[in-house]
């Protein structure tokens, strides 16, 4: 064994011991869905998949791969055009269309923050947000989760150009950020918000435009970022905001300058599935029913969330480890979220509602929650 192999085993070894050792598994089909983030069922379904491939046959996008960046030779009219198709959707002048959430938040956050800068950044955000402020040469501090007042303190020693960074729906307790009180502060003392609207795209507000549009504030917050991958059901991620903004990326943001662009088929089914979203907003409206039962049927759970997102704490990787192989074998696609992916002692049973999931299913699962929580 190599003295590299002998470090990764050691440190896989205390990954075993402390009972959160990672390995990749293939979803179990026979399962009913309780954790992906397909929120309003687009990845499975027919006809969008149908859609897509009317598009790309319409509009004889027979090509693989995008064959470079952008900025080179894997740019298309296409692709521009579904661009600007964002943008009115999302209420902004402009929009970058870019490989994913995470490479979107990572090229945001090290292009624009500069030496001298200050990155502030709820400590619950996403790691792509944390990953993405390492990258800048800015000053960064994390405040306590939605608690303004922390931030506020955090502001006035702030330095430089200031940068709130914030998500509209948090991906491990499904809670909303206090989107109209951060507004008020950034401009009470200068700063831009960058808002991560990956978890509300495709769910909140007309046409699936996340938070800020549905609470009128789009046009007070800088940089907005849209993930594809989730509700939407597709692939991929924009950013969007003022056209400045857009050509300030294409000319600094590392992750957008150096990477192979998007193949035709990922820009074709990100067009369609907004226009298939458009045309089936009820789905919205199904999921909304059914976070309202659940949480009816669930009293006792995360009262915090009035998202697809909802919780069940159960401190300890093996306690919750326990708890997710029991509804698993009651049928249940449901997996444990481990420390140190949350803080130790806030392990939880991480669980997703979709408008596809019947409501004899939520009320099952309802019941088999109950049965665990009884359990010594």
């Amino acid at each position: 064994m190599s003295a590299l192999d002998q470090y990764l085993h050691q440190k896989l070894d205390e990954r075993k011991r402390n009972q959160n050792l990672r390995a990749l598994s293939a979803p179990d089909s026979s399962l009913i869905d309780f954790t992906s983030n397909d929120y309003l069922g687009l990845a499975r379904s027919p006809e969008l998949f149908d859609s897509i491939t009317s598009r790309l046959e319409q509009l004889r996008l027979n090509q693989n791969g995008a064959t470079g960046s952008r900025l080179l030779s894997g740019n298309s009219v296409y692709q521009e055009e579904v661009e600007r198709k964002l943008a009115g959707i999302f209420k902004s002048e402009a929009s970058l269309i870019l490989n994913s959430g995470y490479s979107a938040n990572l090229a945001a956050l090290s292009a624009l923050p500069q030496r001298g800068d200050t990155i502030l950044y709820d400590e619950l955000s996403h790691a792509s947000i944390k990953d993405g402020a390492r990258l800048s040469l800015a000053k960064r501090f994390g405040f306590r989760h939605n608690d303004v007042n922390d931030l506020e303190k955090k502001l006035k020693s702030s330095e430089g150009r200031i940068y709130i960074v914030v998500e509209s729906v948090y991906s491990m307790n499904g809670d909303v950020c206090p989107l109209k009180d951060l507004v008020s502060l950034a401009q009470q003392y200068g700063a831009s918000i960058i808002l991560d609207e990956a978890h509300s795209t495709g769910v909140l507000g007309e046409y699936g435009n996340g938070l800020a549009c549905s609470q009128g504030l789009h046009d007070q917050i800088d940089v907005r970022i849209y993930t594809f991958g989730k509700a939407m059901g597709v692939h991929g991620a924009c950013i969007s905001g003022s056209e400045k903004l857009r050509q300030y990326l294409t000319n600094f943001a590392r992750p957008f300058i150096y990477t192979t662009a998007l193949p035709p088929h990922s820009i074709a089914a990100i067009d369609c599935a907004f226009e298939f979203l458009s045309l089936n907003a009820d789905l919205q409206e199904h999921l909304r029913k059914r976070i309202s039962l659940y949480q009816q049927l669930t009293s006792s759970s995360n009262e915090e969330s009035s998202t697809a997102i909802q919780t069940v704490i159960i401190p300890g990787n093996q306690q919750v480890k326990e708890a997710a192989r029991q509804l698993q074998q009651n049928g249940f696609d449901i997996r444990p979220i481990l420390s140190p992916t949350v803080s130790a002692g806030g392990e939880r049973l991480r669980i997703c509602l979709h408008s596809c999931n019947t409501m004899e299913e939520i009320t099952n699962l309802s019941m088999a929650l109950k049965m665990i929580r009884r359990d010594p």
